[in-house]
Order: C-alpha cells, then sequence, then structure tokens
C-alpha cells in the first residue's frame, strides 16, 4: 500500500529564495526538500511583499476574504525552484517600499496588525482548507510573526497540532494590550500565564503557550532559554514546556545544493577532494577588496553589525589579529555606531581591512569561497548558519561557543586535531565557566595564526571541516519524527 503523504503549512514572514533578510529564511527554504523524502509535503505561506507574485508567475488564488484588518486579500499558490509557497496578497498590509519590516530604519507601526493577519490565514487554511481543497495535518510556525497562528486555532477549537519553532527570541512582538480586541483575541485569556508580557502582548509568547510542541534551533540554545540571561524574560515559559516534554532543540542545516563550492556559480569550483580552486577565490577575493597578500590566514566577515553579533568585540581584537599578519574582509550593516568603527579600523589599516557596508548574496558566496577563517563572535546565537557555510567552504569558523555555534563547531584543541574531529575554534564556552569577551576571542584568533603556519595541519583541519555534515538530513528525521508523533 503506497505512503499517505502527510501535508504541513509552514507559516512564515520570509523563506528563501523569494524573500530574506537573514537565516529565517534560509531554514524556512530549505527543511520542506529535506522533510519530503520522509513523507511530509509542505506549502509555505508567507505575505506576498512586492514583485513575489511576479516571481512564481501564473499563480492560482486559493482563498479570499474582503476583509483582512482592513482591506481585502487572497492567497495566491504557486511554485518556485520546486518550493510550494502561498502567497498572502494583501496591498494594504504588505505592498510597500522598503524591506519586509521596515523602510528608512524605522519599523512600520502596524507591523502587529500586518503579521496577526498572516497569522490569521494560516489559521482559517489550517481549520477550513482552500479553495482547491488542500488542507494541513499539521501546522509550522517561525518566530513571532507566526505567533498567534496556534493561539487561533486554540481559540477555535481546533485539534490540528501545532509546532512553533523559536529562531530568535529577542524578538517578540510586543504590542499594547489595547490592540487585543483589533487582532480578534480574547481578553479573558489575557493573563500572564498566556498572553500577558509585563502587562503587554506578545506574540511570541502566545505562540510558545499554545503550541502543541516548542522547538528553537539547537540543544544548546533550548538549554539557554531557560536562564534568564538568554530567555529575555520568557524562560520560565520554555522551562515549563521544558518540564512537560514539550521542548526540543534541532539544529538548523544548510541547503547543500547551493552551498556547494563544487557547482557555486560565483566562484572557482573545488572540492574537499581537491580545493586548489581555493586558493584562486582567495586571490580574487584580495583583489576584490583592495588587500594586500597577508602572511597570516585572510578572516572574512559576513554578518549584521549588531550588539549580539559581537561587533565590539571584533574592533577590539582585530587590530593584534592585523598586526600578526592577517587581514580581514568584511560584508555588513546595521548600527550606524558599529559602521563607523570598522570604517575607522580600515582606515588605519589600509590593504588588510576590506569593508563593504550592506549585503549582497552573490559576494557573501565568494567571502566564504576566498577566505581562510569566518569570524562568528556572537554574544548569543540561536542555530548560526554562517560557520556551517564556512566549514562547507573550507573557511574554518573562529566562534564564540554558545548555542548552535557551540554544537556544529568542534574546538581545535590538540586532542582533537589528533583524533581528526576538529572543525574550528571555539571560546568563551559557559559551560566551561568562559565568557564571550574581546580577550577570548583574541586568543582564539591567535591560535587560529599560529596553526595556519602549519600547513599540514591546517590542511587536514580544513578537510576535516568540509567533510562534516552540515545539510538537514538529521534535524528534518526529528522534525519528521516529531510531526509523526503528534498526528498519531
Amino acid at each position: 500500500m503506497a505512503r499517505r503523504i502527510k501535508r504541513v503549512l509552514s507559516v512564515a514572514s520570509e523563506c528563501a529564495p523569494l524573500i530574506k533578510t537573514g537565516g529565517l529564511a534560509d531554514v524556512v527554504g530549505a527543511l520542506p526538500a529535506a522533510l519530503e523524502p520522509l513523507g511530509w509535503k509542505t506549502k509555505v505561506l508567507l505575505p506576498a511583499y512586492p514583485g513575489l507574485l511576479q516571481k512564481i508567475g501564473r499563480g492560482t488564488r486559493v482563498w479570499g476574504d474582503e476583509n483582512l484588518f482592513g482591506g481585502p486579500a487572497a492567497v495566491v499558490r504557486g511554485k518556485i525552484d520546486g518550493l510550494n509557497v502561498l502567497l498572502l496578497d494583501a496591498p494594504h498590509l504588505f505592498d510597500r517600499d522598503g524591506g519586509p519590516y521596515s523602510a528608512h530604519g524605522h519599523d512600520f507601526h502596524d507591523n502587529h496588525v500586518r503579521f496577526a493577519a498572516l497569522s490569521w490565514v494560516g489559521a482559517q487554511i489550517a481549520l477550513h482548507g482552500t479553495k482547491d481543497k488542500w488542507k494541513p495535518d499539521l501546522v509550522h510556525a517561525h518566530d513571532w510573526q507566526a505567533g498567534l497562528v496556534p493561539s487561533y486555532l486554540r481559540y477555535a477549537g481546533s485539534q490540528i497540532p501545532t509546532v512553533m519553532t523559536v529562531h530568535n527570541i529577542a524578538f517578540q512582538g510586543i504590542v499594547g494590550a489595547d490592540q487585543l480586541d483589533y487582532l480578534r483575541l480574547p481578553s479573558w485569556d489575557f493573563t500572564p500565564e498566556s498572553l500577558e508580557y509585563h502587562g503587554l502582548l506578545s506574540t511570541l509568547k502566545a505562540g510558545m503557550v499554545h503550541a502543541s510542541r516548542l522547538t528553537t534551533v539547537s540543544p544548546s540554545y533550548a538549554q539557554e532559554l531557560t536562564e534568564a540571561h538568554f530567555g529575555f524574560g520568557l524562560e520560565g515559559v520554555v522551562k515549563a514546556r521544558r518540564d512537560r516534554g514539550e521542548l526540543a532543540g534541532f539544529i538548523n542545516g544548510v541547503d547543500v545544493s547551493v552551498w556547494d563550492p563544487a557547482t557555486d556559480p560565483e566562484v572557482v569550483p573545488y572540492s574537499a577532494l581537491d580545493t586548489s580552486g581555493k586558493a584562486e577565490n582567495r586571490q580574487r577575493l584580495l583583489q576584490e577588496f583592495s588587500l594586500a597578500e597577508p602572511t597570516g590566514p585572510l578572516a572574512v566577515v559576513v554578518t549584521r553589525l549588531t550588539y549580539q553579533k559581537g561587533i565590539d568585540l571584533m574592533v577590539e581584537a582585530l587590530p593584534g589579529f592585523l598586526e600578526r599578519g592577517g587581514a580581514v574582509a568584511i560584508l555588513g550593516s546595521g548600527d550606524a555606531d558599529y559602521e563607523a568603527a570598522l570604517g575607522d579600523l580600515a582606515a588605519r589599516y589600509p590593504g588588510q581591512v576590506g569593508l563593504r557596508i550592506g549585503y549582497d548574496e552573490a559576494l557573501s558566496h565568494r567571502l566564504y569561497a576566498g577566505g581562510d577563517i569566518v569570524l562568528v563572535p556572537s554574544r548569543f546565537e540561536p542555530s548560526g548558519l554562517t560557520q556551517l557555510y564556512g566549514m562547507r567552504y573550507g573557511t574554518i569558523p573562529v566562534v564564540a561557543a554558545t548555542g548552535g555555534l557551540r554544537d556544529t563547531v568542534c574546538d581545535a584543541t590538540p586532542e582533537n586535531l589528533a583524533a581528526g574531529i576538529a572543525t574550528g575554534f571555539t571560546f568563551g564556552d559557559a559551560y566551561l565557566g568562559g565568557t564571550i569577551d574581546a580577550g577570548g576571542l583574541s586568543f582564539a584568533l591567535g591560535r587560529a595564526i599560529d596553526l595556519y603556519g602549519d600547513a599540514e595541519a591546517w590542511s587536514q583541519l580544513r578537510h576535516t571541516a568540509m567533510n562534516a555534515p552540515v545539510g538537514w538530513e538529521q534535524s528534518a528525521t526529528q522534525y519528521a519524527a516529531m510531526f509523526d508523533n503528534l498526528i498519531e
């Protein structure tokens, strides 16, 4: 007898390759393909931001509402790069200049309404299906933007299981309690045990409380979120779900068909078996950033320039690295003070520091292909994909030992190097009594420089990193097992 195809509706605010501001989009875009061989077929519901309907070509209208939080809306079904998508076409909410959440450096004032609408539509499709008779067996909601999906389903009395994944608990979708009625939420459930967050409404908390299961994007992050330092006021919710056996941490993977130095159209091809092309990529990157040939390793940075990402630690630690013969190429944007500080660093070390403010997906591939090491000194990092891209491209990660960074990078200690399991350099492991600071980053960079001087040892480290499993196979199996358990 043929195996029944099980259906999951994934609700998110972004999804690669359609719209991306960070790692959330990569996860939402890659997980469906990994789940399909395991019997789960996904449709991804996301807003029809400007230009997205054109990207999917001729779509089919499968849902409609004349008054979705202030205007008419429709859901259009389409397909792109093998991904089945449902685009919420609501021009009064999503057809505007800027990014998904902001324009000209300011968040849209009605973000809570925009993503409540997305959540409402996700719940309606789960409850009633689409016009072409598609109805999910399970709903997977991502971050605060989809946090109200489990709540709307709970209030409707639905038994459809829901999974809420917290990609970054620092963003919680907080709005005033006076918005409860407008967001179609019951005032009777505005309690500390449910919707209330210090007198306000948190859509992330709503999803964390009401979902059938709560997941995070790495085992270490799941543990960290039970602690006040990482939980951002929601550690009590996380502890309660953990104590009931309803919390899991599944490490993110990368789409290895997209992130493959052997087939990447942006780079000179190479592989773990033949890394000769990497040297050519390195030379091209030096030229692109107007850098001189360094005597030490070429570091690359691809990141948002924020406090979370440890940019201040980098600014403090990099001079010592540069004075020992290193060089660095940086791609990122964010806090104006950090942009200025990195600009000052580039001015102080001409020919050793290259800086591009902004984001460029193609350039990020060239950075991973051309670098010797990639810096990820984050103060907290739920999962992290940067270190996985680096490993895949033989660019050795230097990371803070937190969250998913701790779970994916094996420190290059003498013992791990001898055992052939080292994949990078870590510092500040809180579980071992360490702290994430500039001194720890400086020490890790010094270790990297020392090992780089041993060509044979460095080659072995790079080979191990490139062969490390960074795809979705293991985590997709864990997700599928959880999904199966919930519908059974």
